[in-house]
């Protein structure tokens, strides 16, 4: 039989702020309504936010997940927001495994909630809470390889229909979504941009060179600029560690001015029928 699972990497905007109806964010909260629209509704999300670093993967293993409100000074409402979902432990047993399978040291948190760069983009793509959610943390050496590892571990997990998510953000310089747009700060932001789409989708790369790139994205054009610490783009690696093939899908969308982006992959696995 086939299982399936769908692969989102999506920018997931500043902090609460598209709950708060900033109109900077529109465009984006938009754009994450409509893929949650038309993707096959999950039986459970896993999410790698960008706000999360351990030592060694670490996964939310909590059945009832609290909120960690991790940003400062924003209005109160930004703290009164609500996203009840459930945990799903046996999920989170299954990615532990799948990592200890692959000599990849992982380890279950029974205490932690699930920060901002689950729950804001969650909230605007299934805003009833209904769907069981665990969270996977970034390892804390950032590194690019180590990432794409994890992600080709999760090849393993049997769990049919599961929506991964990675919750980062594409362009990630704080400094420049508060500064003014310069065509300099547009012309380093788009070629960033336009390197990472064709790294992810382009047909004629095979997936030795597509991992190549993601290795090695510090060559990309104004990728220092673009990410002066990685953990946004990371989120990136391990989706497609998992996915092992070009996008089938690239969605442009600017967020506090600056343009972003959303890859998605659909991706089936044959599973053997059990014998009776």
């Amino acid at each position: 039989m086939n299982k399936t699972t769908d692969i989102l990497f999506l920018s997931h905007g500043g902090g609460p702020m598209p709950l708060l109806g900033d109109p900077a964010h529109r465009e984006m909260v938009a754009c994450l309504q409509q893929m949650a629209a038309k993707l096959p509704r999950p039986k459970a999300i896993l999410i790698i936010s960008a706000h999360w670093e351990e030592a060694v993967p670490t996964i939310t293993a909590n059945a009832h997940p609290s909120l960690i409100y991790d940003y400062y000074g924003f209005p109160a409402a930004a703290y009164d927001i609500q996203y009840p979902c459930a945990g799903e432990p046996v999920l989170a047993q299954q990615v532990q495994q799948a990592l200890t399978n692959a000599v990849i040291t992982a380890r279950l948190d029974t205490e932690r909630g699930i920060d901002h760069g689950v729950f804001v983009p969650l909230k605007l793509m299934y805003p009833t809470a209904d769907i069981p959610c665990v969270q996977l943390s970034l390892i804390n050496s950032l590194s690019a390889e180590a990432h794409l590892e994890i992600g080709r571990a999760l090849q393993a997990l049997d769990y049919d229909n599961l929506l991964v998510i990675g919750s980062g953000f594409s362009f990630h310089n704080l400094p420049a979504f508060f500064a003014v747009n310069t065509p300099d700060v547009q012309e380093k932001n788009e070629a960033f941009e336009a390197w990472l789409q064709d790294a992810c989708s382009n047909p004629l790369l095979d997936e030795v060179q597509r991992r190549r790139r993601l290795v090695d994205w510090t060559a990309a054009p104004y990728a220092r600029f673009c990410h002066p610490r990685e953990e946004h783009l990371l989120p990136l690696h391990v989706c497609y560690g998992l996915a092992a093939q070009a996008c089938d899908e690239h969605v442009a969308v600017t967020i506090l001015g600056q343009k972003s982006s959303l890859f998605y992959w659909s991706k089936q696995r044959a599973f053997d029928e059990p014998s009776c």
